[in-house]
């Protein structure tokens, strides 16, 4: 039995102080020495049973605790996660892409061949820096004990630091046996991005005063910001008497979907996208994601719109649109200076007739957007989209929602009110995210006095990527309730042959995109040690739901529903 002090202990003591509680991980003998080191601290180990499945996880505990920090100071809302070299570390890409558009403060660490092996290109070998610098705010190797207070303490602060987002350290053998009798070095508090150049706050002001009708878009830097940030932009928006969107691919709540100039997201659709982006002046606050998921023929605003661009990050001030105005700084804080200028620049009757403008169009897009995940399937007996969203808002209306539905996301946003720190999504697009991060989600609100429920919506084809996440749920006895929108193919590949291509669905083959036979969901959950059932009617949705989120344990839903 070791009982020297080693760089693996040194680490382990430095997460430990920091105020890590869960490292998530998939390990190899590279990584052995962390692990030994975890088994001695009182930090928790969790076991997933892919490197992809222990990233999500990570993302999903660290986009849910950020929230929890908002609150809380005391809470360090970071998510860790320990990979095994070169093959784990290329496993865990998937989720690691999603954690970086999604901003996701993460420290991703991986075993590593000692250095003075590496010449003989043994198994397993490989570059981890090339592999991740590309999704990372930082890529780098720990190659001497003596760095490792500097680089843990320097990985976490810039993981944490706005805009936030994943870090990676190589951790080789050699290091992390090595002796040492040094101690963590003090973190030190997390700084915001400030409060924005006076200037360009004030030429935002007056370009927003002498507007005629102002949309705001908000995007999720202002979630990530905090609950103080969302209330910042329903301060703007009332000042200024904007119209309220949210960003393309928009995943956490910005604004609250109740209030009355909330009108929607903006859907990833050219000619929608467009027209919702018509004014004579935009607010592109806290934004990323903002285009289409293909070329599209048109600019999506208008060259003679005045833009105005508001982040904590630099490179997306004025990416896709020229900036007119540009204030870099935290959201919440330069929204409310902007808010306060505003309001004083603006009389009382401009700001009520622009809301009248408003109010018209709130009422033109409820209309249309009423019939997303609707649909007339004649005698099939499964349910819309929006029937089992709205029978979710009826049994969840609390809940804390992980969603990857994909083609049904658009129901739920437009169906469902959603409040501030309700909500995550799957902003990177990729499959595989959801059902390991609704299984991060519940580890973080198990740590509060009083969790709230955890509901993971999670497409049949995303389920399918990652259903052995479960098995980790089981394994603690998490209290989680994922519902399945099952239509059993892959249905955005559908819709967009249908924009690619065009045609009608009868001139197609579908190849790839049909699970044919079906999995059976139920007994797939099962086998991983959660309750799985199916449901099959529309009535049955909501009491089914109540009963599972009634229960401890992990609880899988599997709702047929129609396209």
């Amino acid at each position: 039995m070791m009982t020297d002090y080693t760089g693996a202990d040194l680490f382990v003591d430095a997460l430990a102080e920091y105020g890590v509680t869960h490292v998530f991980g998939n390990p190899g003998t590279t990584e052995l020495p962390v692990v030994h080191a975890i088994a001695d601290s009182e930090i928790e180990y969790v076991l997933g049973l892919h490197e992809d499945i222990a990233v999500g996880m990570a993302g999903g505990y660290a986009q849910t605790r950020r929230y929890h920090a908002h609150h809380d100071d005391s809470i360090l809302p970071l998510g860790v996660a320990n990979l095994h070299t070169t093959p784990g570390l290329a496993h865990g890409l998937g989720n690691l892409y999603a954690a970086k558009i999604a901003g996701a403060p993460l420290l991703v660490t991986a075993g590593n061949h000692s250095t003075d092996f590496r010449h003989e290109e043994p198994i397993l070998s490989g570059d981890l820096l090339r592999l991740t610098r590309q999704f990372c705010k930082q890529s780098h190797e720990v190659l001497d004990v003596s760095s490792v207070p500097t680089m843990v303490r320097r990985a976490i602060r810039t993981a944490l630091t706005p805009p936030t987002g994943p870090v990676f350290l190589g951790l080789p053998l050699d290091t992390m046996l090595a002796e040492t009798d040094a101690d963590p070095e003090r973190l030190g508090p997390i700084p915001t991005a400030g409060g924005g150049d006076v200037a360009a706050i004030e030429r935002a002001a007056d370009l927003l005063a002498e507007a005629d009708a102002p949309v705001l878009v908000v995007g999720d830097h202002i979630a990530r910001a905090g609950a103080d940030a969302v209330a910042a932009a329903v301060d703007l928006a009332e000042a200024a008497g904007t119209r309220v969107h949210g960003e393309i691919l928009s995943c956490e709540v910005d604004f609250p979907m109740d209030h009355d100039q909330w009108i929607s997201p903006i859907p990833p659709d050219e000619d929608l996208a467009r027209t919702l982006l018509d004014a004579d002046t935009v607010v592109f606050a806290g934004c990323s994601t903002n285009t289409t998921l293909t070329r599209h023929e048109r600019a999506l605003v208008s060259d003679d719109t005045t833009c105005i661009h508001l982040s904590d990050a630099v490179r997306e001030i004025g990416k896709n649109q020229p900036a007119d105005a540009a204030v870099i700084g935290d959201p919440g804080i330069v929204l409310g200076e902007i808010a306060a200028r505003v309001r004083n620049r603006l009389d009382q009757s401009e700001r009520e007739e622009r809301l009248e403008t408003v109010a018209s169009v709130k009422e033109m897009v409820e209309a249309q957007m009423a019939a997303i995940g609707g649909g007339d399937n004649g005698d099939d007996p499964r349910a819309s989209k929006a029937e089992l969203v709205d029978a979710l808002h009826e049994a969840a209306l609390e809940a804390f929602i992980v969603d990857e539905g994909v083609t049904a996301k658009y129901a739920m946003l437009t169906r469902w009110p959603l409040q501030p720190e309700q909500y995550i999504s799957n902003k990177g697009g990729g499959l595989g995210y959801g059902l390991p991060a609704s299984v991060g989600a519940a580890f973080a609100e198990s740590q509060r006095d009083d969790p709230r429920d955890v509901l993971g919506f999670v497409g049949d084809g995303s389920y399918l990527y990652y259903p052995h996440s479960l098995y980790t749920a089981a394994r603690h006895d998490l209290d989680l309730t994922v519902v399945i929108p099952d239509n059993r193919n892959y249905r955005i590949l559908k819709d967009n042959t249908l924009d690619l291509f065009g045609g009608s669905e009868d001139d197609y083959d579908w190849v790839g995109m049909e699970f044919e036979p079906p999995v059976d969901i139920p007994t797939n959950a099962e086998s991983h040690g959660a309750r799985g059932e199916l449901i099959e009617s529309p009535d049955e949705i909501a009491p089914t739901v109540r009963a599972a989120l009634d229960r401890d344990g992990p609880d899988v839903l599997d709702v047929l529903v129609h396209d």
